[in-house]
């Protein structure tokens, strides 16, 4: 993960497809970073809080264009590892909630989003013991992300 910076070539015109869906892990294996269902999708009972890991959050896409593919990979690691939305897509002005296996204790996370074609956005450092909600733009040709 060299580029931490914008990487040239995301535009309003990306086009990817993809349906919302989940899936259950129920084996010992359970991967450390899961999308769960679109915000939009009617609540499932919740689980217990002792179930929730630290660095859970909401991914908000304010960027003006769907993204395909979202990469988490702690800060320390040169691999993205695999996509967390698999099937699924993040069209803009939706949020995913991203929910981390509760033993993963690394801080500091690096964020990947990309569209179909392959065209990416990343950012770096980003504190997930601090951060609930992510909003991540893309405006004028500049990439941001607030935090709260």
């Amino acid at each position: 993960m060299n580029n931490k910076a914008l990487i040239c070539g995301l535009t309003a015109a990306l086009l990817v497809t993809g349906a919302c869906s989940s899936a259950s892990n129920t084996s010992d294996t359970k991967p450390a970073i899961a999308a769960a269902t679109p915000a939009t999708a009617p609540a499932a009972p919740t689980a217990p809080a002792s179930t929730a890991a630290a660095q859970d959050f909401t991914l908000i896409n304010s960027t003006g264009v769907e993204i395909d593919k979202v990469f988490i990979s702690p800060h320390n690691v040169d691999d993205w590892e695999e996509d967390i939305l698999g099937q699924d897509t993040l069209p803009d002005g939706e949020k995913v909630d991203i929910k981390f296996n509760r033993t993963e204790t690394a801080p500091l996370w690096d964020l990947r989003v990309e569209d179909e074609k392959g065209n990416s956005i990343e950012w770096e450092n980003l504190d997930l013991l601090k951060i609930a909600k992510l909003t991540i733009t893309y405006k004028d040709g500049k990439a941001t992300a607030h935090a709260e």
